[in-house]
């Protein structure tokens, strides 16, 4: 993708907001594990599962993150992976807190606020902007027969 199209200053605001709020959940991410680190001798706080979805989650935020960047570079694939991604990763929240006894409710704020954050990356990585941006690297494409 040409840097012209990816230096327009909307879409250079996109893209940091992006990095910001993805940044900001490997943020929450590595909180919750030293908390869960904290408390590790309260089992009634820090539970198997805890343990595993904070580290699923920090895992799942790196990638997040490295969907943002492939994105701001102008991979088509790094923006389709980010879409779903994002979307879905807040789906998946929605689900996991609202398990009654599943997750302590100091993980469940946590994983809230995680979600409220992906919520802002999947509305900017679905917003018209950028919809508009790789789709129209996908009609150059088709356009050369590639």
């Amino acid at each position: 993708m040409p840097d012209y199209e990816l230096g327009h200053p909307p879409v250079r605001t996109a893209f940091l907001r992006m990095k910001v709020l993805v940044s900001c959940y490997i943020g929450l991410s590595v909180l919750a594990l030293v908390v869960a680190y904290l408390w590790r001798n309260r089992p009634d706080l820090v539970t198997d599962v805890v343990w595993v979805r904070g580290e699923g989650v920090l895992v799942a935020s790196v990638v997040l993150l490295l969907f943002v960047l492939g994105t701001a570079r102008g991979r088509r694939g790094a923006y389709l992976r980010l879409r779903i991604a994002s979307a879905a990763m807040v789906v998946a929240i929605a689900v996991l807190i609202s398990l009654p006894g599943f997750l302590p409710v100091w993980m469940r704020i946590e994983q809230g606020l995680c979600g409220l954050v992906l919520i802002g990356v999947a509305v900017i990585a679905n917003g018209t902007r950028l919809r508009e941006l790789f789709a129209h690297r996908r009609e150059e494409k088709s356009s050369l027969g590639c």
